[in-house]
């Protein structure tokens, strides 16, 4: 039996972010446009089915309960107690009495890897596969600021010889096509200057004075939505990380967002004066 934690990397107690984190690291990792290994495809097919089921609540509750069981392919026909099978999963019928929770739902899309991003995320791969269902479909590009793509925007653009208003959601990332009702459209998200973007993570590299990194301090750092103070502890090495939960870029659609990564690089000037360099020296004598 497979263990879908064990497939996305994550523990039992991962939150939602751990588990969109770890997925899209899997996904970037064994994507077959990208990964040209024999075993990628199905790797691939794997960390798919492992996030279909891990990210979504009621899922993950059955299967924490019964295992890989309750959501193969043509189980035995009693399946769990409790449970009808229709397609390759088993349904829940009287979950807490409030009836069946994946109702409605369609698994039949599930056999194309691609389009487990359209049903997640509202989007298609951004890994450079395209879906049977969009290969027909009109697609248009459109070039973002870094801020734009993290805070989500409205554009007005011609689409099909009309002028119309599009909504662009937060969170966006370069390359993802966003599917309205008639058309696609690229995202071509320009670099930012100093923010380094993997994911919903962003990394900024802060330059510290040398006191400051021997003494201790407070010094300023920009995130996405502003900047905060941090505190520098005395004796800190440069290349020290420091992670500030949720001040990253949000999910599509979510309310979770990516963390901040601070990475502490000590500035060394290339000249000082006479006094400076004395009292480098006397502190050399110290240490």
């Amino acid at each position: 039996m497979a263990d879908y934690y064990e497939i996305l990397g994550v523990p039992k107690n991962a939150t939602d972010a751990d588990i969109k984190t770890a997925y899209r690291k899997q996904a970037l990792k064994w994507h077959p446009d990208r990964n040209k290994a024999p075993e990628a495809s199905e790797k691939f097919k794997e960390i798919n089915k492992a996030f279909e089921v891990l990210s979504d609540p009621k899922k993950k509750e059955v299967y924490d309960q019964y295992g890989e069981a309750a959501f193969q392919r043509g189980g035995s026909a009693g399946g769990p107690q409790g449970y009808d099978q229709q397609g390759p999963f088993y349904t829940y019928t009287n979950f807490g009495g409030q009836g069946n929770p994946f109702e409605g739902a369609d698994f039949s899309g599930f056999s194309d890897p691609f389009e487990i991003f359209e049903q997640f995320f509202g989007f298609e791969s951004p890994f450079g596969g395209r879906s049977r269902r969009s290969a027909r479909r009109d697609v248009y590009e459109i070039e973002l600021s870094f801020d734009e793509a993290v805070h989500g925007v409205k554009k007005e653009t011609v689409i099909k010889g009309q002028r119309k208003t599009i909504k662009i959601p937060a969170g966006v990332d370069n390359g993802m096509h966003i599917r309205f009702s008639d058309f696609d459209l690229q995202v071509r998200v320009r670099p930012h200057p100093y923010f380094k973007r993997e994911g919903q993570d962003i990394y900024l590299e802060k330059e510290i004075s040398y006191p400051t990194a021997i003494l201790g301090g407070i010094v300023d750092v920009p995130t996405v939505d502003g900047s905060v103070k941090l505190k520098i502890r005395p004796g800190t090495q440069s290349g020290t990380t420091v992670r500030l939960r949720s001040q990253g870029i949000p999910y599509p659609n979510s309310s979770q967002k990516g963390d901040e990564y601070v990475i502490y690089k000590i500035h060394v000037p290339q000249n000082i004066s006479g006094k400076a360099k004395k009292l480098l020296e006397e502190l050399q004598r110290e240490i």
